[in-house]
């Protein structure tokens, strides 16, 4: 018989309304096999982590130096999300804990769907025909139909291949970006009319009339859309961004929008969060903002926490944690 296992969920540390459904779907997916405990912030900490054997944190943002270090007799932390370039990985390892993500498979659905959202509004351009709209006014403006429409995904990992699953029933025309090799069975059920490597990046992002990111952010894809890159853009195209904000220098995005070098953007992240609403970024008619909500669905939460759950369960019954991001 598995070991009955005692968890510790860490609620986010200031968005107590987050618990539901983060933390109520980690408790459905683990409180039948063992015992879980919520994190109380208003108590001593250290006492909460006593005799702990796994903790699940929401985010990778909740969990601190003090907590870790309370966490003596942890066999898992377990990170309920996928981006951890937030979380202070290398003192973690330091421990010697497995530390374990869920990764994008889990939110890919999520990620897809808001990016292809974000195509039909920008293509739609709906800040400008609900203006329209407000008015009084119909028929305006003069929308862009995907048939045709050059999409570029910078990443062909799990988001990016659910957003060609959707775009492909438009009949856009998809190129990938990626460091792996795509296989041809992959390149025909997706439609990919061309795969390249990062050496093929320039061509990618100069033909595409959409561009979507779907990257992890590190020192190589930080700011790997610069001015440079944006200036070879088509004038009418537009970037989507539903990964991490730091993949795009801001202030470039921002002037090339003003400038008119580019369409439009669709960003769902940001280098800082929450952003600064008052750059003129957020004013502009060819801009659709959100707060970095596009993984933040009920399949994502429910997906999130039985990944937990089946990692609490391989350390009851002593097999290796799934995804870890402690090994070098």
């Amino acid at each position: 018989m598995p070991e009955r296992l005692n968890v510790l969920f860490l609620p986010h540390p200031v968005k107590p309304s987050m618990f539901n459904p983060w933390g109520t779907d980690v408790v459905k997916a683990v409180q039948d096999r063992h015992n879980i405990q919520i994190l109380d912030y208003d108590q001593p900490l250290a006492p909460q982590f006593n005799g702990i054997d796994a903790v699940i944190d929401h985010g990778g943002s909740a969990g601190t130096r003090e907590m870790v270090d309370a966490a003596t007799d942890a066999r898992l932390w377990q990170i309920l999300g996928t981006g951890f370039d937030h979380f202070d990985l290398e003192y973690w390892k330091t421990k010697g804990i497995p530390i374990a993500n869920c990764p994008g498979q889990f939110s890919a659905v999520a990620l897809a769907e808001c990016a292809m959202m974000f195509i039909l509004m920008l293509t739609r351009q709906y800040p400008v025909a609900r203006a329209v709209l407000d008015k009084g006014e119909l028929y305006e403006p003069m929308a862009l139909e995907l048939e045709g429409v050059k999409l570029g995904l910078i990443g062909f990992g799990a988001s990016g291949i659910e957003l060609a699953r959707r775009a492909k029933p438009f009949g856009m025309e998809i190129s990938a970006i990626e460091i792996r090799e795509v296989s041809a069975a992959e390149r025909e059920e997706f439609g990919l009319s061309f795969v390249g490597t990062p050496d093929d990046l320039e061509k990618v992002v100069a033909e595409s009339d959409i561009l979507s990111l779907h990257l992890h952010l590190n020192s190589e894809t930080h700011h790997i859309i610069d001015a440079r890159m944006l200036g070879l853009m088509k004038p009418t195209a537009h970037i989507i961004n539903v990964a991490r904000g730091a993949l795009i220098d801001e202030e470039a995005l921002t002037q090339a929008l003003l400038d008119g070098t580019i369409g439009g953007a669709g960003i769902d992240a940001y280098s800082q969060e929450p952003p600064d609403l008052t750059s003129p970024f957020f004013g502009l008619s060819n801009v659709i903002a959100t707060p970095h909500t596009a993984g933040v669905t009920d399949g994502t939460s429910r997906k999130r926490a039985q990944c937990a759950a089946d990692n609490v369960d391989r350390i009851a019954a002593g097999l290796e944690p799934l995804y870890r991001i402690d090994l070098d």
